[in-house]
């Protein structure tokens, strides 16, 4: 008699996102693994936040806003937590300023892995339950929103050890920042015409890529390459950060008075660039992208080269022709919603919407991106000053 052939199982959406959350979780803490104790606490800048606070802060986000609503019989680890990792929600209560997060000696970091603990032992309860379609959104959420921050974890571990008197290596041994040596240089030409952009599909993205709309182009090329360290050595060699003409007004004010002469983490020894990197103190690769470079400079680099940086709509457009995914590139457009972009209710809400002023548009992921994060709709957002990131030039004319 012939075996009968059952289907095999299928895991079920809630196992699924379990292995989302374990995996998720996992890796924040192994990018914290090589650090000493002391690593954890140091906040060089108000813009870099403690290891230690992205550790605390991410664990709060499924505290606070799933297992406090979601989990009956929840016990809260700490009511002072909220006070101390609420990051910028200003419906969810008062704060730490972000400035003073260096100072939270306390709680210590021993103390913030067993806060993770206490999490992810009730989350992974929660998991075992079926969940309503705006739970199991929430968590997906919380996965993407602890992704967003192991990519902060690594830039801000690269400002902490970069900004050491001794500049110490993360890791000897780690290559994540090395791409593969580009290709001869190209552009990619895009014909005029009306483009479909913003997020299509039923999987995860954010509210700031939804709403697609068709957008107008005119014919332009793109390079199919980033622009090189060699590359934009010769800007530097041709006097870029010392002649006006290249630079936006505010731009070149930031230049004079930061005294701004390279790339962040760059200094020249013996007639030669040394950059720091997580491998510690390197001799510039001329072949690798220029990196940690703000708005300003890109601007002026594109300036400098006759040509300009590309709208986030050119770069979505043309982004299926060309490899992308090693440096945040900068583009000319303002961070702006999209046509009929509304606010999510309650803290959600505050995720992008109320960002939307004075920031660029980067495209694209970076080395430091987490793994399956980045997808060409995705748009990230920063201040035109700001180059902690992994920061690159693609240029459009």
């Amino acid at each position: 008699m012939p075996a009968i052939l059952t289907p095999p199982t299928q895991p079920s959406r809630e196992a699924n996102l379990t292995a989302q959350f374990l995996s998720v979780r996992k890796l924040t803490e192994e990018i914290c693994a090589p650090l000493q104790t002391e690593d954890y606490v140091v906040q060089p800048t108000g813009d870099v936040s403690p290891p230690k606070w992205h550790l605390g802060h991410t664990t709060w986000f499924f505290e606070t806003l799933i297992l406090k609503t979601y989990r009956e019989c929840y016990a809260e680890y700490n009511p002072n937590f909220n006070f101390v990792f609420n990051s910028y929600y200003e419906s969810l209560g008062t704060r730490v300023v972000r400035t003073q997060r260096g100072n939270l000696s306390r709680p210590t970091v021993d103390e913030i892995f067993r806060y993770r603990k206490h999490v992810d032992n009730a989350m992974v309860a929660l998991l075992q339950q079926p969940l309503a379609d705006d739970l199991h959104y929430l968590i997906t959420l919380g996965c993407h929103h602890e992704q967003q921050h192991q990519e902060l974890l690594w830039t801000d571990i690269k400002f902490i050890l970069g900004h050491n008197p001794l500049l110490p290596a993360y890791d000897e041994n780690i290559h994540i920042e090395i791409t593969a040596p580009p290709s001869p240089p190209s552009s990619v030409a895009m014909m005029e015409g009306v483009y479909e952009i913003g997020y299509e599909g039923d999987a995860f993205c954010y509210d700031n890529e939804l709403g697609r709309h068709k957008v107008y182009l005119p014919s332009y090329a793109i390079a199919t390459s980033l622009i090189t360290n060699e590359e934009y050595l010769a800007f530097i060699a041709d006097g870029g950060y010392r002649n006006f003409v290249h630079w936006h007004a505010e731009g070149w004010d930031w230049v004079k008075t930061q005294g701004i002469e390279a790339p962040l983490y760059w200094y020249r020894q013996h007639d030669q660039w040394f950059h720091y990197t997580l491998r510690g103190f390197v001799p510039v690769d001329l072949q690798q992208p220029v990196t940690h470079v703000s708005y300003y400079e890109a601007a002026a680099f594109a300036v400098w080269s006759g040509k300009r940086l590309p709208t986030e709509f050119e770069w979505e457009a043309a982004a299926p022709n060309f490899a992308w995914g090693h440096r945040w590139e900068w583009t000319e457009s303002a961070y702006l919603p999209y046509p009929g972009f509304v606010r999510a209710p309650g803290a959600v809400g505050e995720y992008n919407g109320k960002f939307m002023v004075n920031q660029k548009v980067l495209r694209g992921a970076s080395a430091f991106t987490s793994p399956e994060h980045g997808r060409i709709t995705y748009r990230n957002f920063f201040h035109p000053h700001l180059r902690w990131q992994l920061t690159g030039i693609r240029l459009a004319h």
